[in-house]
């Protein structure tokens, strides 16, 4: 089992395949857009398994592929397969905006896949196209039904943003009235690129609850699964469910149980921090599992206590100035 210097159990990995994504949410990226890394800074799919079967071997039984955008990768369904044949995990999920992710659900069932996080902020096309840059809303519904159809857990996460899609929440909320979905409502971070919003958060956690009890009186708690990022709910006569992500306000860091690596290999043991240990340089430069492992378990070993500490840290260097597209948004 692996624990941290704060006692919590880590097996969870969030690995980030790419940094590049074909939307241009505002929200993820700055607005001059992003340098894209060269292929030779990215790791290659041999590397990443490697570290990923080093990690199941240390602990990990959990893995969610992410981006960038997943599915902009060539030959990701080739790395998947072969993902899914590790020995030791129990679930393999992954992260996707839904644009290119429809042709691939038959397979990705086939394989194993767990579940999917689907991005979709909003159910209008024209704030759709807002919001992401792109005309892409039929081809992201597409894959929403094609998930369903395919019998594949689907939970929606949906950034709130002021002024943005605010009156889209009673209507997401809506969705889990027909459909067995999970909508997850996320509290905006400062990972644009610029911290742009940061004189103070308008839609915490609490405001979003209030909006849809508004409608929803009778929306009520229920357990919250074991390492859960979200206040979990139900409304009485929905298929679906309603998830709550104080994604800004952090109030989950005691129980986190994840580790981020991003496409260039840096390993992130909190959202909030700024890189502890490159692997893929290890890797490059030939070490050896048991050093790796090593330097993996001294990296797990000085975790920060949560992301307000890990954030604190990283300040004296520039703030928070990342994108999620780089991180493993």
């Amino acid at each position: 089992m692996l624990l941290d210097n704060h006692g919590r159990k880590i097996n969870y990995l969030r690995l980030a395949v790419t940094d590049r994504c074909n939307l241009r949410c505002f929200y993820c990226m700055p607005e001059e857009g992003l340098q894209w890394l060269s292929r030779k800074e990215l790791m290659t799919y041999e590397e990443m398994l490697q570290i990923c079967s080093l990690l199941v071997k240390m602990g990990i039984e959990k893995i969610r592929i992410t981006g960038g955008e997943p599915f902009v990768r060539k030959d990701i369904m080739q790395f998947l397969t072969s993902l899914s044949k590790l020995s030791g995990i129990k679930e393999l999920t992954i992260t996707t905006n839904g644009v290119l992710t429809a042709p691939h659900v038959p397979e990705l069932k086939k394989i194993g896949v767990h579940s999917i996080n689907l991005s979709l902020d909003t159910l209008d096309a024209n704030r759709f196209f807002s919001i992401t840059g792109r005309d892409e809303f039929k081809n992201v519904m597409t894959t929403l039904e094609e998930l369903l159809k395919h019998d594949i857990e689907v939970k929606i996460n949906a950034v709130v943003m002021d002024g943005k899609n605010t009156e889209d929440i009673l209507s997401l909320v809506e969705l889990t009235k027909d459909l067995p979905v999970s909508v997850r409502f996320i509290e905006e971070m400062p990972f644009n690129g610029d911290s742009h919003l940061y004189g103070g958060l308008q839609w915490d956690y609490v405001r979003i609850l209030d909006e849809i009890s508004s409608k929803y009186p009778g929306i009520k708690k229920i357990t919250d699964p074991l390492y859960s990022t979200s206040y979990n709910y139900e409304i009485p006569g929905h298929r679906g469910s309603i998830g709550i992500i104080a994604a800004y306000s952090r109030t989950f860091c005691g129980t986190c149980n994840r580790i981020r690596i991003t496409p260039v290999g840096e390993l992130k043991t909190c959202l909030y921090d700024d890189g502890v240990l490159n692997i893929k340089d290890l890797v490059r430069q030939g070490i050896t599992e048991d050093k790796l492992t090593e330097r993996l378990l001294n990296a797990l070993n000085n975790r920060a206590k949560d992301g307000w500490e890990a954030q604190g840290l990283r300040v004296v260097h520039n703030g928070v100035h990342e994108s999620m597209a780089t991180i493993g948004g």
